[in-house]
């Protein structure tokens, strides 16, 4: 691998599918700040605030309007862009809504993915496509331990059964295609439980904190005990990174699919996480934090976490931030937004360079085989 991992990516034209999304737009401008050509596709600016919009990246990348379902179109835009690396997180990633919209849910995330193949593979270049799916994909039975990525796909709810379908098709089309084809490389890559500044889903812990603390209002909370393993959206996004990388210079990992996750000192229940966040806002009480509605308006795992054992084996990943760090991080970019006349932009910039510096400290591969040298 190249000493500077980010010089794998500096000039090459990158296509992010979902890139107005939380995580696309993280690595939007994560990409843009080393020297990357990003173009982007999705089908709508999905929340507001937006994320996409606060750091302004449509003036740093080719802004594309198109539903992924719509494979004509789709296909064209691909070809045109004839791209060095895909990352394709465009999808339907709220579980309240698959029980509203399930065919959506469906069609978006497993139909969609089937299309982005479908275009990938005529390309003629040489391509590294890295399919963003869920932890969400693997048939939940409560293990206490974590899910590998030869364990079971499925799923008790719409959103997983449309991960685990998405996952069969990644597998498939690398089997009956990609494998045979010398130019294109591809893998598969699981996370969950992903908080950070700039999240404004639906149904989400830590956009519903803000937004109600931003007006003064406790927020409404289902479930207070559930345990999560929590994770900064940076964590996974280096993950994705390290694998395009590899795959870029070696096909030995070409088709793998890959958990990304933090460790088990990250596993904390919601109420943890809402008074860690809460003395950011100087909100110190639980009681002035928080409403606990006992309202479950669908299905959800009691607990799901991941081994990421072969992510540290196959790429020597593994996560930067223990628990207090990522909920600050988090906590001071909202903190941020809301309270202090900035450019978020900046601010999320220099989040990155501060990961990346707790990365290198920690040894981690994917740090120290790069320029610490500050972004533009």
């Amino acid at each position: 691998m190249s000493n500077n991992i980010f010089e794998v990516f500096s000039g090459k034209k990158i296509l992010i599918t979902g890139h107005t999304g939380f995580k696309g737009s993280w690595l939007s401008l994560w990409l843009s700040q080393k020297g990357a050509q990003l173009f982007g596709i999705s089908n709508e600016i999905p929340t507001q605030p937006s994320l996409f919009e606060a750091l302004n990246l449509e003036e740093k990348m080719e802004h594309i309007i198109l539903d992924i379902r719509d494979l004509a179109s789709l296909k064209s835009e691909v070809n045109r862009i004839a791209p060095d690396f895909i990352f394709h997180m465009a999808a339907q990633p709220i579980v309240s809504l698959s029980y509203q919209n399930p065919l959506d849910t469906l069609t978006t995330n497993a139909i969609g993915t089937a299309n982005l193949l479908e275009s990938a593979r005529y390309l003629e270049n040489k391509c590294v496509v890295i399919c963003i799916t869920s932890d969400k994909c693997y048939e939940n039975v409560e293990w206490v331990w974590g899910y590998k990525e030869t364990d079971m796909l499925g799923g008790k709810d719409i959103y997983s059964a449309s991960k685990a379908a998405a996952e069969i098709v990644i597998h498939s089309y690398f089997h009956s295609f990609i494998k045979k084809m010398p130019n294109i490389r591809m893998a598969s890559v699981r996370a969950g439980n992903v908080i950070g500044g700039g999240d404004w889903a639906a149904d989400r812990i830590v956009p519903d904190c803000v937004r109600s603390w931003s007006k003064g209002e406790k927020v409404e909370i289902r479930n207070p005990g559930a345990t999560r393993p929590w994770q900064h959206v940076l964590e996974p996004l280096s993950g994705y990174l390290a694998i395009a990388a590899d795959l870029w210079q070696s096909s030995e990992l070409n088709g793998q699919s890959y958990n990304f996750g933090p460790p088990s000192q990250n596993n904390i229940t919601v109420m943890e996480l809402l008074k860690k966040l809460g003395k950011r806002w100087g909100l110190q009480n639980p009681e002035d934090i928080y409403i606990q509605t006992g309202e479950l308006k669908f299905h959800e795992a009691g607990l799901l976490k991941l081994n990421c054992d072969k992510a540290l084996f196959d790429l020597q990943w593994q996560p930067t931030l223990a628990i207090d760090e990522l909920i600050q991080f988090t906590g001071d970019w909202y903190y941020s937004y809301y309270h202090d006349q900035v450019d978020m932009a900046e601010t999320t910039k220099d989040q990155i360079v501060l990961f990346e510096q707790k990365a290198f400290d920690k040894n981690i591969r994917w740090a120290t085989q790069m320029d610490l040298s500050p972004i533009n």
